[in-house]
């Protein structure tokens, strides 16, 4: 009887975690790639003369000069950050922060996959997913499909 009972605690837990809305954990990973990649542009704005050596001296991006790989990456990490947090071009948005992980994951810091695989894992969510319901991008999507309709 002791084994019953937990298998239908069990059951009815996994039944209540089925109900909670995709939209939701959605939003946690557009929060999660918000906050990690925010603040990693505003450590390279906090001191952009150490951004730029840094950029110079250590991450050594190929075929782009440092300085404007500096000022790309600030860019998308504070605009795409921003853009997925508000669930706008989310797809797109996610696509451009893998672009630059692949970049850095590839020619910077190959050894860094440990957080690269987990920045991958929620934004890959975002990407096959899209950004869900709380968002300025499923507005937009409602907008048209009414305008089509009439």
């Amino acid at each position: 009887m002791t084994n019953n009972r937990a298998l239908n605690a069990i059951g009815h837990l996994y039944a209540l975690l089925d109900r909670v809305p995709l939209s939701l954990p959605l939003l946690v990973a557009r929060a999660a790639t918000f906050s990690v990649f925010l603040r990693s542009g505003l450590v390279k704005l906090s001191d952009w003369s150490a951004t730029l050596m840094l950029f110079r001296d250590e991450y050594k991006v190929p075929v782009i000069p440092y300085q404007a790989a500096a000022y790309l990456a600030a860019s998308m990490e504070l605009g795409c950050s921003t853009l997925i947090l508000l669930g706008l071009l989310t797809r797109v948005s996610v696509l451009g922060l893998f672009g630059m992980i692949t970049t850095i994951q590839l020619f910077v810091y190959p050894s860094a996959w440990p957080d690269h695989i987990q920045w991958i894992g929620f934004m890959l969510f975002l990407l096959l997913r899209g950004p869900g319901a709380i968002s300025i991008d499923h507005l937009i999507s409602k907008g048209l499909s009414a305008r089509s309709d009439a």
